[in-house]
């Protein structure tokens, strides 16, 4: 079997990764860069997902292209010195699939490379594009509904949990423009459903424990964990917590579920990672990124963990888990 090389960026250099495959560079291979704010293991469905959308348009990393995943564990001030050197090696494309932080920071700084983000606010009021069917510039990409969608997320928790009136509502301050969105729509819905919330910041895996401290010494019912691509690299974590605390709590994505929280509702990451692979290979292919108009991702997921709600006392009304996308035993 030939030998595969591996890269990333950790403290600002290239290191040896032994879990996510990069064809060996050669000089007539286009090269795309994959940045994410998360971890390797957290990743690798959507990874898949990613490069059947380049295989879609006729791109192999084993074949005619070389893939580099730059994942940052949630170390996003890593984005500046990782950006300069993308644009100095004139990578092909750059790909910022849920991540916000990474998607600003490209469009910051190079107005040349051809950008695919995939993000969960609106990419017009972000500043990211002109307008969804003329994007305008070098970049393009997918809006995902991670926002939107946080109501909803909060209206189901409520009916899993009626007699719930204390919410921890748990984000990452480093990144902003999610907690920014996560906190004004939770604030929105909260009030409407006539519940309260208590906010708690956390951007390192220590903060977590400790956030999860002061929610247990605040006694709240439930955990509501913002969008984050380092929180979903940090899912073991979040679920031993969880279930330390006997505490139910949700995500957009339904790998947390999968870990052992209760539920997640949101959109299918898979989904947005083979459009964004899509997307690159037709760029790879001569498409300009203001030809490709921004695509808005509707393919939502309701994912609910039945053994989760078993050791945690909940039962869970039949009505509920008839709509359910999966039920996970």
């Amino acid at each position: 079997m030939r030998r595969r090389e591996f890269i990333t960026v950790i403290g600002g250099a290239a290191a040896t990764w032994p879990t996510w495959p990069i064809a060996a560079q050669q000089s007539t291979r286009p090269v795309v860069a994959l940045i994410n704010g998360g971890a390797a293991d957290a990743l690798v469905r959507q990874a898949a997902a990613f490069r059947k959308g380049l295989g879609e348009t006729g791109y192999d990393e084993e074949k005619n292209v070389t893939v580099e995943y730059h994942l940052l564990a949630g170390q996003y001030a890593l984005l500046p010195d990782l950006l300069d050197s993308l644009i100095r090696r004139r990578v092909a494309v750059i790909r910022t699939p849920g991540s916000t932080p990474a998607a600003l920071a490209a469009k910051a700084a190079t107005a040349t490379i051809p950008i695919v983000f995939g993000v969960g606010d609106d990419p017009v009021a972000l500043g990211l594009i002109a307008n969804f069917a003329k994007p305008g510039g070098n970049v393009t990409g997918i809006n995902f509904f991670a926002f939107q969608v946080t109501a909803k997320r909060l209206g189901l928790m409520h009916e899993l949990l009626p007699k719930a009136t204390r919410f921890a509502v748990l984000v990452n301050p480093d990144n902003a423009p999610s907690t920014e969105s996560t906190s004004n729509e939770i604030k929105k819905a909260a009030h409407d459903l006539g519940v309260d919330v208590l906010f708690f910041n956390a951007s390192t895996s220590a903060e977590i424990d400790t956030a999860f401290t002061a929610m247990a010494r605040e006694r709240v019912d439930a955990v509501f964990i913002g969008g984050d691509s380092f929180f979903l690299g940090r899912r073991v974590q979040f679920s031993t917590l969880a279930i330390r605390d006997k505490l139910p709590a949700s995500f957009p994505a339904r790998e947390m579920v999968e870990a052992g929280l209760l539920m997640s509702y949101g959109t299918s990451l898979a989904d947005m990672f083979r459009q964004v692979g899509i997307y690159t290979g037709s760029i790879l292919n001569g498409t300009k990124p203001t030809d490709l108009p921004v695509l808005q991702s509707t393919k939502l997921e309701f994912v609910i963990n039945l053994q989760t709600a078993r050791s945690l006392q909940i039962e869970i009304p039949p009505t509920l888990l008839a709509r359910a996308d999966e039920v996970i035993e």
